[in-house]
C-alpha cells in the first residue's frame, strides 16, 4: 500500500479534479443534456473520448479551462449524433462549478490541515477552482491553476511554478509530496521533476483511465481514497 516516511514532508500538494473533485461524475451529467435520448454509449466509452478530445485541446494554444471543457465535451457529443449549441457549448464548459466533491475529501483534507501545508496544481481556471474550492471546505495554503501558468498538465512548467510558489515560502522541492489520481497528468511529470508522489486510485475498483489517458507512471504509494491516504499519513 505505501512505504513513506511522512516525516520527511512539510507540504502536501494535491490535483484537484479527479482526486477532491468527483470529475468523471461532473462530465458525464453534463455530457447527458447534449446527448440524443437514444444514445447506446456506455459510460466509460464517453470518458475516454472525453480524455482524448480534452487532452489535444489542452496540448494546444492556451485556452481557459471553460472552453477546453465545454469544447471536449461538444466533440463527444457530435460523435454520438447531438448536436450542442454555441450557448450550450458555454453551458458544458460552465458546469465545473457544480461537479459534486467525493464524500471523503472535506475531511481528509482537514485532517490533513492538522499537520501539513495543503496546497493546490490544478488543470482550472480561477474562478471555476473557486467554486470547487468552496465544496471541498478547507483553507488551503497555495492555489496553482493553469489559468496562473498559462499551460497545462502534463506541461512541466505547472510543476516549475508550484515550486517557485512553494520555495518563496521556504518549502523545498524535497519536502514536497505530490497527491494526484492521474497518472498522466500529474504522477508521470512530478517523478520527471523529482517529486515523490502518492496515487489516489479512484478507479481500482473499474477498469480503465477513465477521462485520464493511459501512462506508465510509477508513484510511491497508492491508496484508493483519500480517506485511507490521510489515515496512513496522520494516524489517529
Amino acid at each position: 500500500m505505501a512505504d513513506l516516511d511522512y516525516g520527511a514532508f512539510d507540504a502536501l500538494t494535491f490535483d484537484c479534479y479527479g482526486t477532491l473533485i468527483d470529475w468523471e461524475t461532473g462530465i458525464l451529467a453534463a455530457l447527458r443534456t447534449v446527448l440524443p435520448g437514444e444514445s447506446a454509449a456506455t459510460a466509460e466509452t464517453l470518458l475516454a473520448e472525453y480524455a482524448n478530445a480534452e487532452t489535444t485541446l489542452e496540448a494546444g494554444p492556451y485556452r481557459r479551462y471553460r472552453e477546453v471543457a465545454g469544447d471536449a465535451m461538444a466533440a463527444v457529443a457530435r460523435a454520438h449524433g447531438g448536436e450542442p449549441t454555441r450557448d450550450d457549448v458555454a453551458r458544458l464548459g460552465g458546469s465545473v462549478v457544480d461537479w459534486p466533491a467525493f464524500p471523503d475529501s472535506h475531511d481528509a483534507l482537514a485532517r490533513l490541515k492538522t499537520r501539513f501545508r495543503l496546497g493546490i496544481l490544478t488543470n482550472c481556471d480561477d474562478d471555476l477552482f473557486a467554486a470547487s474550492n468552496r465544496r471541498l471546505g478547507v483553507d488551503l495554503d497555495w492555489i496553482v491553476t493553469a489559468q496562473q501558468v498559462g499551460a497545462y498538465k502534463p506541461d512541466e512548467r505547472n510543476f516549475a511554478a508550484l515550486v517557485e510558489r512553494l520555495g518563496a515560502d521556504g518549502v523545498e522541492r524535497s519536502r514536497i509530496l505530490h497527491i494526484a489520481q492521474s497518472l498522466f497528468h500529474d504522477h508521470a511529470p512530478a517523478q520527471r521533476l523529482g517529486f515523490r508522489s502518492a496515487w489516489i486510485d479512484r478507479r481500482h475498483d473499474r477498469p480503465g483511465g477513465g477521462a485520464t489517458p493511459p501512462t506508465d507512471a510509477r508513484p510511491d504509494a497508492t491508496f484508493p481514497s483519500m480517506a485511507a491516504f490521510a489515515e496512513a499519513a496522520v494516524p489517529a
